[in-house]
């Protein structure tokens, strides 16, 4: 999805210009509005208490005079699409959408009644942060509303969030920076320390378009910058994809039998036609050989894709996606072979964004599709640098503790550790040439006999084919590779998880 319909502003533009730019954004009852079915709101709001001090007093009764509303924030419920939703809106014009002991009253408040109704929660804030004339107690307020938040994620229920011009501060630091998805308003300015202090505070304006919209989902911070009917499609789709599901999905004890397609050899290798292990490593490295994205297509349904980890890092070697199997939400993590093949090495950051898609399948309670097709990990300096062995690791430790189900696709290249990191999963499914070693067989063929020459022997002597690897259970399903390769290993991933 893109953001077609709203412009995206020069990201040479000062913070002044970028404001006035977006100064026609709408307030709270305008997102309201745009973004659940029409007449389907209804407010949990009740009256906040008056404050004691007179001069405040006058400062909130001019803001709620100025803004139509009676605090920072807007709660309540309504649909998209016909699916209930909880929201929490933040009004600017409301003080700035400050948030201060009675604002967070009602954002907690919103955020346990949503836990209570088991709703999805979407949060879209516009805030400069913690309420000044309140000071410190305000400012702990992030701390009590995180935890609300910790709490309801806990419940496995989906937090969404929407991200408009300007967040800022305490909110962007906390509650802003939660969600399971986070969407941008393009050209909003969104960052930590809010351009005008830091100027006044170091005497030299912040760097121009570092703080856009645009700029933080190029280095994977937000998932996608879009305009609020982008925001509300994207959302659906989310919730379309998670409907089926309201609580994990057991473990079950699998016996494949009869129903499976008579392409697909459950828990055998005995009919799988066996192509010779290094037949199978340069057929897998073929340029035309189908990938990750071609795997969706063919064998998944509905997806929606994430970008980043979510916290400042991002790479082009895996994908990250909310999908449907069989029906069913998963969340897939996969290898893009194309993108490795083409010099997006799989890095630290690349696992990283892994190890987000594991914590998503997690905090969701819904199983986890991995698809292993690599080259392998990135050999470098800066990934030495970057600790790649300790970022494997962390996925394997990952997938290790995850109670929910999970699943792996051995879908061609299965190259050392970059491999293993997606691998270590509750079953694995392979295609009948895929492949999984510690090292290429000519990486292997330099360690044994110090040229690359014994690699065809020592790829059958390793045992890195599907066959080989079923024969001795660490494959569960071998797949032939016929004309509906991709379609059967989506079907042998889902009979594995349950599905059928």
């Amino acid at each position: 999805m893109n953001g077609a319909g709203s412009a995206v502003l020069d990201s040479r533009a000062s913070s002044a210009e970028q404001c006035a730019a977006v100064s026609h954004r709408p307030g709270a009852r305008q997102v309201l509005d745009g973004l659940l079915d029409p007449g389907s709101f209804r407010s949990w709001d009740v009256a906040p208490d008056p404050v004691d001090d007179a001069g405040y007093a006058a400062a909130l009764e001019r803001a709620a005079a100025r803004s139509g509303t009676d605090e920072a924030v807007l709660t309540g419920e309504g649909g998209i699409d016909g699916r209930a939703v909880a929201v929490v809106v933040s009004e600017f014009a409301f003080l700035g959408g400050s948030i201060g002991e009675r604002t967070a009253d009602r954002i907690v408040a919103a955020i346990e009644e949503a836990g209570r109704r088991r709703l999805p929660l979407i949060a879209a804030p516009a805030s400069g942060g913690t309420r000044m004339q309140e000071g410190t107690p305000a400012f702990l307020q992030m701390v009590r509303v995180t935890r609300a938040l910790v709490r309801y994620k806990d419940l496995g229920l989906p937090y969404l969030v929407y991200l408009r011009h300007p967040t800022t501060g305490g909110v962007f630091a906390s509650w802003g920076s939660l969600g399971h998805l986070t969407v941008a308003e393009p050209g909003a300015l969104i960052g930590f320390l809010g351009p005008k202090v830091y100027e006044g505070l170091k005497g030299e304006p912040f760097p121009q378009g570092v703080q856009l919209a645009e700029h933080l989902r190029e280095h994977g911070t937000v998932d996608a910058v879009l305009d609020l009917s982008g925001f509300r499609e994207m959302a659906s789709a989310v919730l379309a994809i998670l409907e089926p599901c309201e609580a994990a999905v057991p473990v079950p004890s699998v016996a494949l039998g009869s129903e499976a397609p008579e392409s697909v050899a459950p828990g055998s290798a005995a009919k799988v036609p066996d192509p010779g292990a290094w037949a199978s490593v340069l057929k897998t490295r073929e340029p035309g050989r189908p990938g990750l994205w071609e795997l969706l297509v063919h064998g998944f349904g509905r997806t929606v894709g994430l970008r980043g980890t979510g916290r400042g890092r991002l790479s082009s070697s895996v994908a990250v996606l909310l999908a449907e199997l069989a029906g069913r939400p998963v969340v897939v993590v996969g290898h893009d072979r194309a993108a490795q093949h083409q010099g997006a090495a799989l890095d630290a950051a690349g696992l990283a964004q892994a190890r987000r898609g594991m914590a998503l399948a997690e905090s969701l309670g819904i199983p986890l599709v991995t698809v292993v097709d690599t080259p392998g990990a990135e050999l470098s300096v800066r990934a030495e640098e970057e600790a790649i062995a300790c970022a494997i690791a962390d996925c394997v430790a990952d997938l290790a503790k995850l109670s929910v189900p999970s699943v792996a696709i051995l879908l061609g290249e299965g190259t050392g550790g970059g491999a293993l990191a997606l691998a270590a999963t509750r079953w694995m499914v392979a295609a009948a040439d895929a492949w999984l070693a510690p090292l290429p067989p000519e990486g292997a063929s330099l360690i044994v006999q110090g040229d690359v020459d014994g690699a065809p022997r020592l790829a059958v002597s390793q045992g890195i084919g599907a066959r080989s690897l079923a024969a001795r259970g660490l494959v569960h399903d071998v797949v032939p590779e016929d004309g509906k390769l991709l379609e059967n290993l989506a079907w042998a991933a889902a009979r594995r998880l349950g599905f059928h």
